[in-house]
């Protein structure tokens, strides 16, 4: 690996922060408009799968971006992800049938599969180890600035273009995160040639066990998420909401005010306490937009929303690369984000499968989710940190 700066703030974690910005604008513009367009087509009961689909192949994909960022690169990697939202972009107007669109949020998927992975690694490479969660959560913020604006982005454009230009300005957001990754230097030592090796995974490749505990919070804390994104942009427009992309906005905006102090505070206080916080506020949001029948109430939980996965999202990912092993650290994010991607498709899945349209449906699905994210809860408070070498020798000397 590079050594580590001395300062987080350098061109290339600049670079590397404005990249993934674009990125998550471009494929977070299409979430808000993707529902009405598939009822449109026909395919309304199919819902819950333009999430659930887009992160099965995210998490598929995971186990091979993994190991290719801990052997070809970070960069390349990175660059994948970038490609293929571009690629989307152009295809969405072309595959105008259900089963078309349903195939191409498979293939969507695989960008998101890549390129957080792999940019996840190379921050970690560029900051020194004391400074991770603010590293990480600083990157957060400029991937929740994309969280904000793309969907708003996308609505303004629906409303005065057609669905067709939103699609395109989707490929050109992705295509600008590609220009600004040419520009980057690979933090990778030891690269290795781009070989069919690469591709064979194993079961030992495709889980850091060491990393588990991180994982099991983080699927039990995004099945909200999951439902979230499936079930909004309706209930915004039952609310009388016109653009069905302001809640992602307004929780986006809260996430990334709070992501100017909580990373810092976790690398500070430690990952478990700031979890532990992050997880209560979830589930008060959680309560707070499954309660509320009103526009004011719904703004409220998104404030409530954002503010908690500001705090957890940069500790989840500071305590995965806290746990992992240096040479397999694409491997330990590659499990984390898996366990991600399943959490949002079960619960898209199953907000999906429970909503079929029916609005009166949509708070006791959000209800349920709560239920899940306490049961988070009482698995950090139950677990036990493991004894460090060190610890151990020192406590058998004094025995």
């Amino acid at each position: 690996m590079t050594k580590p700066a001395t300062s987080i703030y350098n061109v290339q974690f600049g670079l590397v922060c404005l990249s993934s910005l674009l990125f998550s604008a471009s494929y977070n513009m299409l979430i808000p408009e993707l529902p009405a367009y598939l009822s449109s087509m026909g395919g309304g009961e199919y819902k819950g799968l333009i999430i659930a689909l887009f992160t099965l192949t995210a998490g598929i994909s995971r186990p091979f971006s993994g190991r290719l960022t801990d052997r070809l690169g970070r960069v390349p990697v990175m660059a994948v992800g970038s490609i293929v939202c571009f690629i989307c972009g152009f295809l969405y107007p072309l595959l105008s049938t259900v089963a078309g669109f349903l195939f191409l949020r498979l293939i969507h998927g695989f960008s998101t599969g890549f390129k957080p992975t792999a940019t996840s690694a190379y921050v970690a490479d560029l900051v020194p180890k004391e400074r991770w969660g603010e590293a990480l959560g600083m990157h957060g913020l400029f991937f929740s600035t994309g969280m904000a604006v793309g969907p708003a982005i996308g609505s303004a454009i629906r409303m005065s273009h057609s669905l067709n230009t939103l699609f395109y300005s989707s490929s050109v957001f992705a295509l600008l995160s590609i220009v600004i990754l040419m520009n980057m230097r690979e933090t990778l030592q030891n690269r290795e040639r781009l070989n069919i090796d690469m591709f064979k995974i194993s079961r030992k490749d495709i889980i850091a066990v060491e990393v588990l505990p991180a994982a099991i919070v983080t699927l039990l804390s995004y099945l909200s998420y999951g439902a979230m994104l499936t079930l909004i942009p309706d209930w915004s427009q039952h609310l009388g909401i016109a653009n069905k992309g302001l809640f992602f906005m307004v929780f986006t905006s809260a996430s990334l005010i709070i992501r100017f102090v909580a990373g810092k505070v976790s690398d500070k206080y430690g990952r478990i306490l700031v979890i532990k916080v992050g997880l209560g506020l979830l589930v008060l949001a959680l309560l707070v937009v499954a309660y509320a029948h009103s526009v004011p109430g719904l703004m409220i939980g998104a404030v409530c929303y954002g503010v908690s996965q500001g705090i957890l999202s940069p500790a989840l990912n500071a305590w995965t690369i806290d746990m992992s092993q240096p040479s397999h650290r694409g491997k330990a994010v590659a499990t984390m984000y898996i366990s991600l991607e399943a959490g949002i498709g079960l619960g898209a899945l199953f907000a999906g499968w429970y909503y079929k349209d029916v609005l009166v449906h949509v708070p006791t699905i959000i209800y349920a989710t709560a239920a899940v994210t306490v049961i988070a809860i009482a698995y950090m408070f139950m677990r036990r940190e493991p004894v460090k070498k060190e610890e151990a020798v020192e406590n058998e000397v004094l025995a």
